[in-house]
């Protein structure tokens, strides 16, 4: 009898999953594994949030295979030697898996591959499994990747894409597969009070709402930080519970201005992914350094501190940290706007801010987090690195009436219109009675010294 291993990694989901159908294909019995990583959560990523959202995903997985007769085995320990130990169990021929761009998967990759054929187990690594193009299927004809966006997604746009693979009827495990019991949410600690559910079953059911309802308007609502029209999908996309292959598919069959600026986005998560397959170590280095002189981590402490707990004296900054703290998750034009003030108004080191949102967001991927970080420090791929945001005036333009301010920012509740975005207009009592701090740098000084620090002055 022909045993196959499917290896789930960053695709917890049966929709779509080419790993699971070329094994289903291939063999006659099939074993859904699943190995929690100890080098991973060494690096760090085996945070509160991102553990409990897994723990939702892992879960429902197995509900959806003991559907289909199967069930999913989940181990804990170094993922090669994981992997061999139940390929011996089993007698499995193959292992399929989704391949990934990071160099630590790369370098887990290579390891699997050598240890599975000294024991004669074939593995198949397959692509378009977390991208909708896979990286480097479209390059520029001097480089391996492209640097700029748009020449990338004009050529990403003209590839034809895979058809979605439905899900499986049957699943069929071998007998004799030992499993550890499924984690769970319940009793950890640390968690974001808002943190969203995870699971394949969620996201579908949020996807087919987000389509139903709010794509025709995404293309002119996106960045409206109060209305929250995004579709809150990137936690699905970063744990694999949706296909990105069937997100483009069916925004193109919903048309329209809002299902194209959806695409687009998606177009953004694969572009980041092959900048990083091509650069890994961009995770930690700068793409495009600007050889910056950042402020050493002791004249910056008070000031990160305040960053990181909503407290800069700026209502939007404040704002979007404290949507991140309570629900693990934050608004994109937020997450455009915090960045861009730790790295430039601050003069902050960009990876204290990748590692806090790395220590928060339930999406915490390490292309789409890093490479983005660098695209508003200005050392990644943006083709204006010194451009700063600034907090006022994109709070007027994207929170004009102040309900985002107001909803997360309680101790400015009171204030009306535009002044929220400005309280320090206030004067006497008034001022005092708000319970809220002064700005910690004026945007001026920020601003020169970002321009001093980049050699620019």
């Amino acid at each position: 009898m022909s045993i196959s291993i499917v290896l789930f990694t960053c695709d917890l989901r049966l929709h779509d999953h080419p790993p699971l159908r070329a094994a289903l294909d291939g063999t006659e019995r099939v074993v859904p594994l699943f190995v929690r990583d100890r080098a991973v959560d060494a690096a760090g990523f085996a945070v509160p949030n991102r553990l409990a959202f897994l723990a939702d995903c892992l879960r429902d997985l197995d509900a959806g295979l003991r559907e289909r007769g199967g069930r999913l085995v989940v181990r804990t320990g170094d993922l090669v030697e994981e992997v061999g130990k139940v390929a011996v169990e089993a007698d499995a021929d193959e292992v399929h898996m989704a391949s990934d761009v990071s160099a630590h998967a790369h370098r887990r990759e290579e390891r699997l591959r050598r240890a599975l054929e000294a024991e004669g187990v074939r593995l198949h690594v397959h692509d378009t499994v977390a991208t909708a193009v896979a990286p480097g299927a479209v390059v520029p004809s001097a480089s391996d990747h492209f640097a700029v966006f748009t020449p990338y997604f004009r050529h990403w746009s003209l590839e034809r894409l895979r058809d979605p693979l439905g899900p499986p009827r049957t699943v069929r495990v071998p007998a004799g597969v030992g499993s550890e019991p499924l984690p769970s949410r319940d009793g950890m600690s640390g968690l974001s009070e808002g943190l969203a559910e995870g699971g394949e079953a969620e996201g579908r059911k949020r996807l087919a709402a987000w389509l139903r309802a709010d794509v025709t308007s995404y293309a002119d609502r996106h960045d409206d930080l109060a209305g929250d029209a995004s579709s809150r999908l990137s936690p699905h996309l970063h744990f694999g519970t949706l296909s990105p292959v069937e997100l483009v598919h069916r925004a193109r069959r919903a048309g329209g201005a809002g299902a194209e600026a959806f695409v687009r986005q998606l177009a953004w998560r694969d572009f980041h992914r092959q900048v990083l397959a091509a650069r890994p170590d961009a995770a930690t280095a700068d793409y495009r350094t600007q050889h910056d002189r950042w402020r050493s981590e002791e004249a910056a402490r008070e000031d990160v501190e305040a960053w990181k707990e909503g407290r800069t004296g700026y209502p939007v900054v404040d704002a979007a940290m404290r949507q991140l703290r309570h629900e693990g998750w934050m608004h994109n034009r937020g997450r455009l706007l915090t960045g861009s003030f730790l790295a430039k108004t601050l003069y902050v080191d960009w990876r204290v801010g990748a590692r806090h949102f790395l220590d928060l967001l339930v999406d915490g991927d390490v292309a789409n987090n890093q490479l983005n970080w660098q695209w508003m420090a200005g050392t990644g791929t943006d083709s204006r690195p010194n451009r700063v945001l600034n907090p006022v005036t994109q709070a007027k333009r994207y929170d004009p009436d102040g309900t985002y301010v107001r909803r997360w920012v309680p101790e400015l509740a009171a204030l009306e219109g535009p002044l929220v975005h400005e309280p320090w207009r206030l004067r006497g009592l008034d001022r005092a009675a708000l319970d809220y701090p002064d700005p910690i740098v004026e945007l001026a000084d920020g601003l020169a010294r970002f321009k001093r620090g980049r050699g620019r002055d």
